[in-house]
């Protein structure tokens, strides 16, 4: 990741929190007011009239968070470096937590900048040709959670703790527009503008599904007993243990698999550390897959369809040849359809106890995938 040519680089992750103006607090009302009174001169005609406040754009309906960093006297969106051994994802999550103070879930993926370390508190950043030390950052939409799910998802997830007053003394929640206003740095803004464009795709009704493929189980050559009970390997067991943080950043509520015991397997600790059951699907097995393909992928789509109605997150733990066989319909739910190159075509289709998300969105022709993130355990 990053310029080949820069001598070293700082990852990092975070994103734009909304949330919907009906949940804001008399404090935020007022603030808002505020706010919105102020004049709009900083803004081009283009960006006033692609966030425009008005009854028929849901941007009007939401607000963004902002923070304010003491040390570099600026206003941008929650953000941090990653830990040791610490994904993109669960970065985002965490200092997304740790700045705005809110247990957050992620939403669909925004984008990436990098730019000089020196320029970290500079209004206009340099983000190419860079030959010095530069600063990585991918961006995810997030969410507020409720303290309920984040209780439920803590031993998954890990501990957040709130920034001290040194790192971030100040959190607003903003319309786009004025978010756009308050933003210090030209790369904020840019990532807002791919916010509006997800929110133009319907990302703020997307639902998380997400397809875990099983750990590494037993060889079948070497297992002496049925295909059902061949379990996952310490290795497998290894990765799957890793997916669970990665899992928790998503908040998923439901988790159903196949009943095959590798499949459950993959899901049990998780589903220990969350407090959730597992569904069984029974259709989803290898063995039903071959018989019965259309059912398969009817109780695949119920899924889907299932989270769209609840609004809540999913996670469905299937075997290597049926994840096969639902990546064929999946692709023709993608919007754009390019996006569905990204479920590979060709066996194996993703590797052992790794995980693709769909968000997907509810449509008058049906549910279609907006945003597909690849989700890798991190195993050390």
């Amino acid at each position: 990741m990053g310029s080949n040519n820069m001598r070293h680089v700082t990852e990092a992750a975070g994103g734009i929190i909304y949330r919907w103006k009906a949940v804001e607090s008399p404090a935020a009302e007022q603030h808002s007011t505020r706010e919105q009174s102020q004049p709009n001169e900083s803004l081009s005609t283009a960006d006033a009239q692609a966030l425009s406040d008005s009854s028929h754009n849901v941007l009007s309906q939401i607000e963004l968070c902002v923070v304010h960093r003491p040390k570099y006297d600026d206003w941008s969106w929650p953000k941090g470096k990653l830990d040791p051994n610490e994904s993109h994802r669960h970065a985002a999550v965490r200092e997304m937590g740790e700045e705005s103070g809110l247990p957050v879930a992620l939403g669909a993926y925004l984008g990436e900048v990098t730019y000089p370390i020196s320029e970290e508190g500079a209004k206009h950043r340099h983000t190419k040709n860079i030959s010095e030390d530069g600063k990585h950052v991918l961006f995810w939409m997030a969410h507020p959670i409720s303290a309920v799910d984040n209780l439920h998802r803590t031993h998954a997830f890990g501990p957040v703790h709130r920034a001290d007053e040194g790192e971030i003394d100040q959190v607003l929640w903003l319309t786009p527009l004025e978010a756009r206003k308050k933003l210090t740095h030209s790369t904020d803004k840019d990532i807002l503008a791919l916010f509006v464009d997800r929110v133009q795709e319907g990302a703020l009704n997307a639902q998380p599904v997400i397809i875990v493929r099983h750990g590494k189980a037993e060889a079948r050559k070497m297992w002496k007993g049925t295909d059902a009970n061949r379990p996952i390997t310490p290795r497998g067991a290894a990765a799957a243990y890793a997916l669970n943080p990665e899992l928790a950043c998503f908040n998923p509520i439901r988790l159903a698999t196949s009943p095959w015991i590798r499949c459950q397997q993959t899901l049990e600790t998780f589903a220990w550390e969350t407090n959730s059951e597992m569904v069984m699907l029974n259709e989803l097995t290898e063995d039903a897959f071959a018989a019965n393909p259309e059912a398969a992928w009817e109780c695949t789509l119920s899924e889907i369809d299932f989270a769209l109605e609840r609004e809540q997150g999913t996670v469905i733990c299937m075997h290597r040849p049926v994840i096969g066989g639902m990546f064929e319909h999946l692709r023709n739910m993608c919007r754009p359809a390019a996006l569905g190159k990204r479920l590979i075509a060709k066996t194996p289709f993703m590797p052992t106890g790794t995980a693709v998300a769909l968000f997907v969105v509810s449509t008058p022709d049906g549910p279609e995938i907006i945003d597909i993130q690849k989700v890798q355990p991190l195993v050390y």
